[in-house]
């Protein structure tokens, strides 16, 4: 029989491994079905785990898939946590290249007051176009 095995809650196991700041928050995201142990979704708070179990959930914007590889008995150091499991997460995605939040201008900072009046005109010219 498989009775010899290790197991652990989730919720605890989580915390254990520091993915959310308090136990309360990781149950209530295995409560609310966010978290799938083995491919298949959980809801109970309880749900016990194993070593070699892989959890995959959603953390921010990027999805985190968990191989367990021990238990642990505390919630220690973060080099402690990390030893928990392995990480078998796809990389994130590359940024897309997003303008600038703020006008560059070839000087920096302030514009001066010549490139003003251009940037004044090319306004002028572009609505009288589209008039």
């Amino acid at each position: 029989m498989d009775q010899a095995r290790e197991k652990l809650r989730l919720d605890k196991w989580l915390w254990f491994a520091r993915f959310f700041k308090t136990r309360s928050l990781a149950a209530s995201k295995v409560g609310a079905g966010a978290i799938r142990v083995n491919a298949e979704p959980v809801t109970k708070r309880a749900t016990t785990i194993s070593p070699g179990d892989v959890l995959t959930f959603v953390i921010g914007k990027n999805v985190k898939v968990i191989q367990i590889d021990a238990l642990g008995t505390r919630r220690g150091p973060a080099p402690e946590a990390q030893d928990l499991y392995t990480d078998l997460s796809p990389p994130p995605p590359k940024p897309e290249d997003k303008p600038p939040e703020n006008p560059g201008y070839e000087g920096k900072g302030r514009p001066t007051k010549r490139d003003r009046r251009k940037a004044d005109l090319l306004k002028s010219q572009t609505f009288d176009r589209l008039e």
